[in-house]
């Protein structure tokens, strides 16, 4: 279908969050692979996904077209490349499993909820918390999928750098998952506070 700014479905922004949930194969196919290229192709992927979250948002306030299935597809895109590329990397034993446990619980009660809520009209907002979350864990997943040890040498200051991408990504992930256990909690609260009114 042709695009159309009129049309509801067909507009840029959500043409962005299809493309995002589009590359998780692309990701997935990649990542059959545990070899320093496959990390870095899925990582450069993953990246380019991450910022279309953010522009797909800017683009659809920017330019007047808010929909319900791009507030709908959004959070649901978010949550699908996540969860498919920690699964994906579990096998390799790059993300702990109990991490991964906790991290899709969490989005499977609250995405429960949200849909809860919404056949009762009521609409519970996303917190600063959960948008922490979300950086923190994009961040620990390039740091997971890039995995391996980096060098540098810079031979005009004499200076030699060397990152494990792997422990960059493993404490990015505690603190996400820290805010994921946070936000949740918060969740929570909030809906059991609008529920019972």
């Amino acid at each position: 279908m042709p695009f159309d700014n009129k049309n509801p479905v067909w507009n840029l922004p959500n043409i962005l969050t299809l493309l995002r949930i589009a590359s998780i194969p692309v990701i997935a196919a990649i990542l059959l692979s545990p070899s320093r290229s496959a990390g870095f192709w899925a990582a450069a992927i993953f990246a380019i996904a991450s910022i279309t979250d953010w522009l797909d948002g800017y683009l659809a306030r920017r330019m007047g077209i808010v929909t319900v299935f791009g507030k709908f597809l959004d959070p649901i895109a978010d949550k699908l490349i996540v969860m498919s590329v920690l699964i994906m990397i579990l096998p390799y034993g790059w993300v702990p499993a109990w991490m991964v446990l906790i991290i899709l619980g969490r989005e499977i009660i609250i995405t429960g909820l949200r849909g809860l809520a919404s056949t009762e009209g009521i609409v519970i907002p996303a917190s600063n918390l959960g948008k922490f979350k979300t950086i923190f864990q994009i961040v620990a997943i390039l740091g997971l999928l890039l995995h391996y040890d980096y060098h540098w040498f810079f031979g005009m200051d004499n200076l030699y750098l060397y990152v494990n991408m792997h422990n960059v990504g493993i404490f990015y992930l505690w603190i996400a998952t820290i805010l994921t256990i946070w936000s949740g909690i918060d969740y929570l609260v909030r809906f059991t506070r609008i529920i019972v009114r």
